[in-house]
């Protein structure tokens, strides 16, 4: 997959883009722009309506749609390939001088995570310091669901009861061994900066094929019989939500982004697999007295619950399922 890098487009704003994310026939709600990846690269050290520092994966999403809805940006890479900005962010640095390559900007994307709050208020510090003649801008932060898991189900015969929920939104409570630094920033950057944290499931697109991973996960009936829930999200749908956000930009707030869908591996095994995964995926059904697949989210263990992102911005995902 080529990289989307930086442009210099013609001036736009991103509420002049909102009216382009509206109804379609195929959608009440989102138009499905066409996505072309290209490597074009015009450096402009203007003022631009948003800034992706990290053009990995997802940001080259972010990249293609701005793009395509002609709204100006700006990207960083750390080796400052294909004419990006050149720019990495070490943590134990107090130099402000990486920091005046990167143009201001009306929204900040961190698509790279940021560990420790000591590290993010460092950050914030420097890039404020070297734009201090222009607003704030708004700061989006990329996280992960991977820390959203439900909690142990009590002991048999406790007062508790023994029922338990296995689903999880953007109000529960992260598991704080998962990642904890990270967890560290993302919530000082809603508590004390106004920033907003988008928390993204398993991303897929392009080169990044989940059935090329069936294999990898469960490559024994054994290691099969272990696995639950997969949660995604297609970069189209990263991309869209990015635009969404810096639009109609939602100050300490945190959305859990997945394409509304609770994958089961059994399922997908069965579906996806090159070798005897569809007959152990039948003895595992036999076994466990499962009459079909995908298994009911209340067996799988782990259940995300995206609903909020999609209501609060009005759209639906473009890529609703890995299966279309």
């Amino acid at each position: 997959m080529r990289r989307i890098l930086r442009v210099c487009l013609p001036p736009s704003s991103l509420s002049s883009a909102r009216s382009t994310i509206v109804p379609t026939s195929k959608s009440p709600f989102v138009k499905r722009p066409k996505i072309v990846m290209s490597s074009t690269v015009a450096p402009s050290p203007e003022k631009v309506d948003l800034l992706i520092l990290g053009l990995g994966w997802a940001g080259a999403y972010v990249a293609t749609l701005l793009s395509s809805l002609h709204i100006p940006y700006a990207a960083t890479t750390t080796s400052g390939r294909d004419s990006t900005i050149k720019f990495a962010y070490d943590p134990q640095s107090t130099d402000a001088e990486p920091f005046r390559a990167l143009p201001a900007t009306k929204t900040l994307l961190i698509t790279f995570p940021i560990r420790g709050e000591p590290a993010l208020t460092n950050f914030l510090t420097l890039y404020a310091k070297t734009h201090a003649s222009e607003p704030a801008p708004n700061y989006i932060l990329f996280g992960s669901t991977r820390p959203y898991t439900p909690p142990p189900p009590p002991p048999p015969h406790s007062s508790g009861g023994s029922s338990s929920s296995v689903w999880v939104d953007r109000d529960s409570t992260p598991d704080p061994s998962i990642d904890a630094p990270r967890q560290e920033s993302e919530a000082a950057l809603l508590a004390h900066h106004g920033g907003c944290v988008i928390n993204l499931a398993g991303l897929y697109g392009g080169t990044r094929d989940p059935r090329r991973w069936v294999s990898r996960v469960a490559p024994t009936l054994a290691a099969l019989k272990e696995k639950g829930s997969l949660h995604l999200v297609h970069g189209k749908d990263v991309a869209q939500a990015v635009v969404a956000v810096a639009n109609a930009f939602t100050p300490s707030q945190r959305w859990l982004l997945t394409d509304m869908r609770v994958y089961d591996w059994w399922d997908l095994a069965a579906v996806w697999g090159e070798g005897d995964e569809a007959r152990w995926a039948l003895e595992l059904m036999d076994e466990t007295k499962c009459r079909a697949l995908p298994r009911q989210p209340e067996l799988l263990g782990r259940a995300v619950d995206s609903r909020a992102f999609w209501k609060h911005f009005g759209i639906v995902p473009l890529v609703p399922s890995v299966n279309l």
